[in-house]
């Protein structure tokens, strides 16, 4: 599967040329609109921070005006982890192209998702031979690639994040993930978000900011 992925992006705010990467993923039935905003907010941060967040390759099967990067199943499970590997190989490519476009290295990326598109930052960002800088995973689930218990592939921290009155995705999900990725030697922090449903909520977005800051460091 092979295809480009497109969508909003916000350039190094310092005009410059970049020397980070933000990729963010949105969540099902959005599109690259829908967290193009976190990079607004960051860019205060990180000036020198290329923020992109794609449409995912799918028109949405239950909303045309958004798209998806694995149509649901039935059988969620079972679904997740088809679509996830079906979808990660767009992913792989697009960051490819965006290190070789960019300039930026790998290892001074981050990936961030919300639900779908955080399901999509944990399999791709743990399923890499490069070490990337972070992923920060909103309100998903982690889905492992193929080989990953076997230790193969490169280690980064990970920040999960979900509130646990969520009705869409089972919070405990995030807390599943937490503990598999901790099994597995991942540098893993959990936080869930008291009273909070299927969103991003200040002090979910607080902690995601602290947990950058911790692996990027700070222009202000």
């Amino acid at each position: 599967m092979t295809m480009t992925l497109s969508g909003p992006m916000l350039p190094p705010k310092n005009g410059g040329a970049p020397k980070q990467l933000m990729v963010l993923l949105h969540g099902y039935g959005a599109d690259g609109n829908d967290l193009i905003s976190l990079g607004v907010q960051w860019r205060e941060l990180w000036p020198e921070m290329l923020f992109v967040s794609p449409n995912a390759p799918d028109v949405c099967d239950m909303s045309s005006s958004g798209y998806q990067w694995f149509p649901l199943a039935t059988d969620r499970i079972a679904g997740r982890i088809e679509g996830a590997a079906r979808a990660r190989p767009v992913i792989v490519n697009f960051l490819i192209d965006l290190w070789a476009q960019s300039g930026v290295l790998p290892q001074h990326t981050v990936l961030v998702g919300f639900s779908q598109g955080a399901m999509m930052a944990l399999h791709v960002g743990t399923s890499l031979d490069q070490q990337l800088a972070g992923i920060v995973a909103f309100s998903g689930a982690f889905v492992p690639a193929e080989g990953f218990e076997a230790g193969k592939f490169a280690k980064p921290p990970v920040a999960l994040i979900h509130g646990d009155q969520d009705g869409v995705v089972d919070p405990q999900l995030s807390q599943d993930a937490a503990e598999l990725l901790g099994g597995n030697e991942f540098d893993v922090s959990l936080h869930i978000s008291e009273g909070v449903g299927h969103g991003i909520a200040p002090d979910g977005l607080d902690f995601a900011t602290a947990f950058l800051v911790a692996q990027l460091g700070a222009d202000a």
